[in-house]
């Protein structure tokens, strides 16, 4: 059901509409000193970002979620990925990004426009369809390129690859090793060299706290509004089904506003809550039996999905109340959003939170997204797919790893081992009995710690400065491209940052020579 649902989201994003490329469309090598007869400062920060983004490159896979060849022109890729970066740069609503863009020239010029116009480039509502149409793929490769990971070149050959692939299956084993960097599946002639530091956070999603006896009481309330469709419909025999709201909503309100729960007012209410959602669902049963092939027309999409998951949760909910437990398998925490998982953190502040989980990398202080995943996951299983996408990026393994603890487990040890890789952290077996190399190994321990903190810095920038610490989307696949969008937007500023430093120190040296 999720799985059409998806599908459906992205049909009506494309809108039955086709691709066309706009020659007169803004480029990167266009002199800005004139946007549309408004002079602009080529120092300002948004010139200097829409100069680092390679924006041609990415248009070519963009073009391929829109096959018809008919329809109204689809807004290009700079209109969709410009809007979203503009929007994480000052975490505006979507409202609020579109009103924006309508009052600042330079945010025109970043986005695509040939000239300043005091109209709305686009409606609200376009910014959840941009959304839509960014991939996780082509968010992942533009952060490639921004973070030196992949050239234009690089991606611009994947392409071309992938077009004139049919047929050239006898040289697919050439690709296979470091692709990245036209390495071929070769033994790396380079030494190791360069740093990877690994970890993993958990990026929340903007739902309600969730408790069992809230989420049995909206499940209640959803299964009494499908009721009082069918009754509409007349599929009851023209008599309502009895459902006992009223009795129901004032016995949760009763415990809601109690100031001390005790677990057992916690399971009473749990209880009454259960049989009255079992109850429900026995009368939307009682109608399905009687009329098999009309109740599904007279639900919307949206009210059969959310059937389908107020099964579930009853289906979950019972069986802890009966095995008297809090766990289970695929815990339901959000009815609006059930892909939705607790993910156990251990944090002093926030011991469970509730989203997706992120594996992430960090090299020269650019973070990229190595594994992201929606249910609880060790990160220590994915040091060694992130080495070898390293060494398939830059051609060599990287000199030393440095990662948290949970990453020091056995075949990782023997991994690292193995490629001649320095993995952190105290060395197995016993501690040598030198005081001299044991004073030495402490504090090499303790270098790498403070060094391995970086990445958790970046993570705190990340949620602090942009949406990573709430992500507001409601779709699964909004929702990652959100977390894409925010270690895009944060990777630009880094480096952007970085190439004012590199002007300042040029010409500073120029005023001393």
């Amino acid at each position: 059901m999720q799985g059409k649902r998806q599908e459906a989201a992205q049909n009506l994003a494309l809108g039955g509409r086709m691709y066309k490329r706009k020659s007169n469309q803004v480029s990167i090598f266009d002199d800005p000193a004139m946007f549309g007869g408004i002079p602009l400062n080529p120092e300002n920060e948004w010139v200097k970002l829409a100069k680092l983004i390679p924006w041609w490159v990415f248009e070519e896979k963009y073009a391929e979620q829109f096959p018809s060849g008919t329809g109204q022109p689809a807004d290009s890729l700079r209109m969709a990925l410009g809007s979203q970066i503009i929007k994480e740069r000052y975490r505006f609503s979507d409202e609020m990004t579109a009103a924006h863009i309508a009052m600042n020239p330079y945010l025109q010029y970043f986005v695509g426009l040939k000239g300043f116009t005091q109209a709305e480039p686009f409606h609200p509502s376009m910014m959840t369809r941009y959304r839509m149409r960014l991939g996780s793929e082509i968010l992942q490769e533009v952060n490639d390129v921004i973070i030196g990971r992949k050239t234009v070149e690089d991606v611009r050959s994947k392409i071309e690859d992938r077009d004139d692939s049919n047929g050239h299956d006898d040289h697919s084993d050439d690709h296979d090793g470091a692709g990245g960097r036209g390495k071929g599946n070769q033994e790396p002639e380079e030494a190791n060299s360069g740093t990877l530091i690994l970890d993993a956070t958990c990026t929340p999603q903007a739902i309600r706290f969730p408790t069992d006896t809230s989420l049995l009481d909206e499940a209640r309330k959803n299964a009494e509004r499908l009721i009082d469709a069918l009754h509409k419909a007349g599929l009851t025999d023209g008599r309502k089904p009895r459902t006992y709201r009223v009795r129901a909503k004032n016995q949760y309100n009763g415990f809601s506003k109690s100031r001390k729960k005790t677990n057992r007012s916690i399971r009473a209410c749990k209880r009454q809550q259960l049989n009255y959602l079992r109850r429900d669902l026995k009368a939307i049963d009682a109608v399905v039996r009687k009329h098999p092939d009309e109740w599904e027309k007279i639900l919307t999409r949206w009210e059969l999905e959310r059937l389908g998951v107020i099964r579930l949760l009853f289906d979950q909910q019972r069986r802890m109340y009966e095995t008297r437990t809090n766990r289970i398998e695929d815990r339901i925490v959000s009815l609006s959003q059930p892909w939705v998982r607790p993910i156990v953190r251990g944090k002093q502040n926030a011991p469970v939170e509730f989203g997706a989980k992120v594996g992430m990398s960090d090299i020269n202080g650019f973070l990229r997204i190595e594994h992201l995943s929606w249910d609880a996951f060790n990160e220590g299983t994915t040091l060694q797919d992130s080495v070898e996408g390293y060494r398939k990026a830059y051609g060599h393994y990287p000199d030393r790893v440095l990662a948290d603890t949970i990453f020091r487990n056995r075949e990782n040890l023997r991994y690292c081992k193995d490629h001649g890789i320095h993995l952190n952290g105290p060395r197995m077996g016993k501690p040598t009995k030198d005081p001299i190399i044991r004073k030495q190994e402490l504090r090499q321990e303790w270098l790498e710690s403070g060094e391995r903190g970086n990445i958790e810095r970046r993570f705190g920038i990340a949620k602090r400065c942009y949406s990573l610490g709430r992500v507001t989307a409601k779709l699964k696949h909004t929702s990652e491209v959100m977390i894409h969008m925010s270690v895009l937007t944060l990777n630009l500023q880094k480096r952007l940052r970085l190439l004012l430093r590199f002007f300042f120190v040029y010409f500073k040296r120029l005023q001393v020579a």
